[in-house]
């Protein structure tokens, strides 16, 4: 517990067991984090980030949440605010808060705050079973029977063979809970027919790298997402040589080198 402005704050402890997620103390009230980068720094009495979270042990992946989320943040600032327009993020740990039925309230409204039918694309990060994967739900504020902007979802994972689409039916639980808690008339039916599209992308070397390639996806794709994605055109640039392992090392050591400077500047 800590305390800031007079306001008692706690912290949160998320414990894995086996597949489970286990909240311990979780209690915050409504903030906007991520998309709002480019604005101001996360307020310690705002949603639980994973700055707020300790694991109960460290991730196979060589990123843990805490390490993950600081290098986000430092490579949110080096987007551009026509790009911060069309793009929004969700804190990283709000997929696995959302499987623990006694806090999906609270995570559905974070989600609400987000605002994210006004964005073209909202960027998921995912931490699953000790391995990380992303998520993006494209044009979810257009019609789902649009032609143009094509609502759908991708999961981009480096490791296949961890078997994405496991995580399916959890998508489509919190896609489904996302518009109901907007009052929209999406129904489940409707929310079964959004495409889920897992594109071949490149694949780690080992069980270290997911979190890093993660990150890479997401800066990628923030520089090279068509105006309107549509799944006629899928799979766009992403493909298995979409670009080299060597890539992947030179973006992570500028991440590295980066200072917490860059984030307090934060335009």
């Amino acid at each position: 517990m800590r305390r800031k402005g007079g306001e008692r704050v706690e912290e949160a402890e998320v414990e894995e067991e086996g597949e489970a997620i286990v909240l311990r103390d979780t209690s915050s009230p409504e903030a906007d984090h991520v998309g709002a980068r480019s604005r101001k720094r996360i307020s310690k009495t705002q949603a639980p980030s994973s700055h707020t979270f300790r694991s109960s042990r460290r991730s196979k992946c060589k990123l843990d949440t805490k390490l993950f989320e600081s290098h986000l943040e430092n490579l949110w600032c080096t987007f551009s605010q026509a790009k911060k327009i069309i793009f929004t993020c969700m804190d990283s740990l709000w997929f696995a808060m959302y499987a623990n039925v006694s806090s999906r309230p609270k995570v559905l409204g974070w989600i609400k705050n987000k605002r994210i039918f006004s964005k073209k694309y909202v960027l998921v990060p995912i931490v699953r079973w000790d391995h990380w994967s992303l998520l993006i739900f494209c044009h979810f504020g257009d019609a789902l029977q649009s032609e143009n902007a094509t609502p759908c979802m991708l999961l981009l994972d480096s490791l296949k063979m961890a078997d994405p689409k496991r995580l399916e039916p959890e998508i489509r639980r919190l896609v489904l809970d996302i518009y109901k808690s907007e009052g929209r008339t999406e129904n489940n039916q409707l929310v079964s027919r959004i495409p889920l599209l897992v594109p071949k992308v490149p694949q780690q070397r080992n069980d270290e790298e997911c979190g890093n390639y993660v990150l890479y996806f997401i800066y990628l794709f923030v520089q090279d997402a068509p105006e309107n994605f549509s799944t006629k055109e899928y799979p766009y640039f992403m493909n298995e040589n979409w670009f080299t392992p060597e890539s992947v090392d030179d973006f992570c050591k500028k991440l590295q080198s980066s200072s917490r400077s860059d984030v307090e500047n934060c335009p």
